[in-house]
C-alpha cells in the first residue's frame, strides 16, 4: 500500500505532517522531549507569553472534568524576552515548526511582542485574543468583532512572519469572528479556544477553582469545536488549525473534514504523552485506508447529506 504524503502548509509555514501541539498543554517542549523526539511533530504551539513575566493565578487552577479538564493557570509564563532568551534557541534545533501564541492587555502590547518574536525568528505568531482588554473594562477582545480585527491589524503591522487569530468560542457567531480577523489581515485562524465553564464542590460549597471559573478542554468539547470549524470554512478563505477535544485520528479526520488544514493535540497530552504521534499515526492510516495520496485530500472533504 502507498505511502500518504504528511505534509501541509499552514499560511506559508510547512509543516512535515499536519499535527501541532496546543498552546498550554506542551510547555516549550523539553519535557516531553525526555519521552521523544519532537522533530516528529508538525510544529509546536508553546506556551501562551506575555510582554512580562507572569506568576499565573493562585491555585487550585486545573481540576478535572467529566471528559476533560477546567483550567485558570492565568498565563504563567516567564515573558516574551525570557522566552526568547532562554527556550527559543533549544526549540530552534529541534526542527519543527515554531508558533508563538501571545497574549496582550492592549493592541500595542501585541505590536510590540509581534516585533520582538518576528526579529527572533519564530515561524508564526498565534495571536490569542481571549484576553482582557484593559482599555475597555475587561471586555475580551474575542467577543467583538472589531476588537478583535483591531489586535489583528496591530498584530499584522509589526509581524514579518505569518499572523494566525486565536478565535474564542464564547461567542454568538464564530463565523462573523473568523470574517472579521480575516479583513483585517490575518493570514490563519486557530479555534477553539477553551469553553467558559464552572464547577462547584457541593461538600464545601467552593468552586472547584479558585477563580470561579476555567476553560473547559477535552473530549467533552470536540463536538462544538468541529461544528465550529465547518462553520468558519464556510466563511473564511484563510486557513484554519482546528483544535479542541482531539485525541485520536479519527478525531483529527473529522476536524480535516470540516475544513481544518492542520489540527492541535492539546489536553489529550496531559493523559499520554504520545498522544500526538498516535494522533498522526492514526490520521495517516485513515487516508491510507481511503486510498488518498495526500492527507490534505481531507481538508474540506465533508460530503452534504
Amino acid at each position: 500500500m502507498k505511502q500518504v504524503n504528511m505534509q501541509v502548509n499552514l499560511a506559508g509555514v510547512s509543516l512535515k505532517n499536519p499535527v501541532v501541539v496546543a498552546s498550554g498543554t506542551f510547555g516549550f517542549g523539553r519535557e516531553f522531549s525526555q519521552f521523544y523526539d519532537i522533530s516528529q511533530l508538525g510544529g509546536i504551539s508553546v506556551k501562551g507569553l506575555t510582554l512580562h513575566p507572569r506568576e499565573g493565578n493562585p491555585p487550585p487552577r486545573i481540576a478535572e472534568t467529566p471528559m476533560g479538564i477546567l483550567n485558570s493557570v492565568g498565563l504563567q509564563n516567564p515573558g516574551v524576552d525570557g522566552f526568547i532568551e532562554h527556550e527559543l534557541p533549544w526549540l530552534k534545533e529541534q526542527d519543527l515548526a515554531i508558533i508563538a501564541n501571545i497574549s496582550g492587555n492592549t493592541p500595542e502590547e501585541y505590536g510590540v511582542m509581534c516585533e520582538k518574536l518576528s526579529r527572533a525568528g519564530v515561524d508564526m505568531i498565534e495571536v490569542n485574543v481571549s484576553c482582557p482588554n484593559v482599555k475597555a473594562g475587561g471586555m475580551q477582545y474575542g467577543v467583538v468583532p472589531e476588537m478583535a480585527a483591531e489586535v489583528t491589524a496591530q498584530a499584522k503591522a509589526h509581524a514579518s512572519v505569518p499572523v494566525m487569530v486565536k478565535l474564542s468560542p464564547n461567542v454568538t457567531s464564530i463565523a462573523d469572528m473568523a470574517k472579521a480577523v480575516e479583513a483585517a489581515g490575518a493570514d490563519a485562524i486557530s479555534l477553539i479556544n477553551t469553553i467558559r465553564g464552572m464547577r462547584i464542590d457541593v461538600n464545601t460549597r467552593r468552586p472547584v477553582l479558585h477563580m470561579n471559573t476555567g476553560g473547559l478542554s477535552g473530549p467533552a468539547v470536540l463536538p462544538v469545536a468541529v461544528r465550529m470549524v465547518w462553520e468558519c470554512a464556510q466563511a473564511v478563505n484563510i486557513p484554519i488549525l482546528g483544535l479542541g477535544g482531539i485525541s485520536t485520528g479519527e478525531d483529527a479526520a473529522q476536524m480535516m473534514l470540516a475544513g481544518a488544514a492542520a489540527v492541535a493535540v492539546g489536553t489529550a497530552c496531559f493523559a499520554d504523552p504520545y498522544a500526538p504521534l498516535k494522533v498522526r499515526d492514526g490520521l495517516a492510516d485513515i487516508a491510507r485506508r481511503q486510498g488518498l495520496s495526500s492527507v490534505t485530500e481531507l481538508t474540506g472533504g465533508v460530503l452534504p447529506w
